[in-house]
């Protein structure tokens, strides 16, 4: 076990518990913004994955106030960290988007735009101060327009326009792309890449200003680093990767080594049955650690020879080799979790963790979602 995770005393902590290790963190964020030029500018980080407060400061902290977010919850949160520009990447209605106004309202100063894909949905932000991000489909087939299909494009736009309201730019998330060869994944984010400038140029010569290009999440952000295009100065470019502030299986995996990410989330479990001479079991099951991604959900930290198994609502069986050690009752472990957004959203509190010892206790600020009943304005 590496030094810098592993804690001097685990007696008081009781287990599943989260650990943030934010010298991990303030590296994952140098990492990311050298990568893009030194610009931090160039960065709008998606903040479903960091959820904490106390995160979201760390990378407002470092200049980057220009941020992605998913719920009204997490947007009142980027909010009160410091975030001075917003974009809720996701597509609310009926009660969803009266609060998305409402936030917008009470925050006159901050910069919040939602996204749109088609006529409508737009008529639910007439008469807000928002801006508009045209969603565009990689792909994915989850969200989004044509990008291929411009004259409709263009009429969006002019919807938008009619409803008085301003186009700020396209968002394009091609997360589809992960299981494939970094080559091939290259290969097809770039000839959408292509796709995606022809409708903004299309857009900026029309019914738009200078606009913004939001694109790759984490598994296409090495795609986006290579696709020379989008240091075109009649555009601005922001890519939007949050999982590499914290790192999980899944990214070690998905971006280059030579990046130098490491992991700053790990999950703290304990041994608590031997069911038999090959498996044994901790307190980290599926409510704990996201188990979205496949089986298995995570890797014991410095242990290749265990095997975690599919896990149930609360245990994790773990496979080990019938030559090892098994691990004793009560013995500590730390987790990697594969996916490690969902695991954050797992738990109310996080330890923060430094020099081996917990420094302080930090909420999961933007844990779940806002009450489910509207408030009246």
């Amino acid at each position: 076990m590496k030094a810098s995770y592993v804690l001097s005393n685990t007696s008081r902590i009781l287990t599943p518990a989260l650990l943030i290790y934010p010298e991990r963190i303030q590296s994952n964020i140098e990492i990311t913004v050298k990568l893009l030029g030194n610009d931090v500018c160039r960065w709008r980080p998606h903040i479903k994955t960091a959820k904490l407060q106390y995160v979201i400061k760390m990378l407002v902290a470092r200049g980057i106030k220009t941020l992605k977010c998913a719920t009204s919850l997490e947007l009142t949160t980027a909010i009160a960290a410091g975030a001075t520009d917003i974009l809720v990447a996701h597509t609310p209605a009926g009660a969803n988007a009266v609060r998305i106004c409402q936030v917008a309202k009470s925050f006159p100063r901050v910069s919040i735009s939602v996204l749109v894909d088609s006529p409508g949905q737009i008529e639910q932000w007439r008469g807000s101060q928002l801006g508009i991000f045209i969603d565009i489909n990689p792909g994915m087939n989850r969200t989004g327009a044509d990008p291929a299909n411009i004259p409709a494009l263009l009429r969006l736009a002019c919807a938008v326009h009619r409803a008085r309201l301003r186009v700020l730019g396209l968002h394009y998330y091609d997360g589809h792309l992960s299981s494939l060869s970094m080559a091939k994944r290259n290969k097809t984010a770039h000839a959408g890449y292509r796709q995606l400038l022809a409708a903004a140029k299309a857009l900026q010569e029309h019914v738009a200003d200078k606009i913004e290009i939001v694109t790759a999440g984490t598994p296409s952000f090495p795609c986006t680093l290579t696709f020379p295009a989008f240091s075109d100065s009649r555009f601005l470019h922001r890519a939007s990767p949050g999982t590499v502030v914290y790192c999980d299986g899944i990214t070690m995996r998905q971006l280059p080594k030579s990046y130098g990410y490491r992991p700053a989330v790990l999950v703290l479990s304990r041994v608590i049955s031997h069911p038999n001479r090959q498996i044994f079991t901790c307190d980290a099951g599926h409510k704990t650690i996201g188990a979205d991604s496949g089986i298995p959900n995570c890797a014991v930290v410095d242990m290749d020879h265990l095997h975690p198994l599919r896990p149930s609502e609360e245990h994790l069986p773990i496979e080990f080799a019938a030559n090892s050690r098994q691990p004793a009752f009560g013995q500590s472990l730390y987790l990697i979790p594969e996916h490690v957004c969902p695991t954050v959203n797992n738990f109310d509190h996080a330890l923060i963790v430094q020099n081996g010892k917990v420094q302080r206790v930090e909420p999961v600020t933007a844990r779940g979602r806002e009450a489910p009943l509207l408030r009246e304005n």
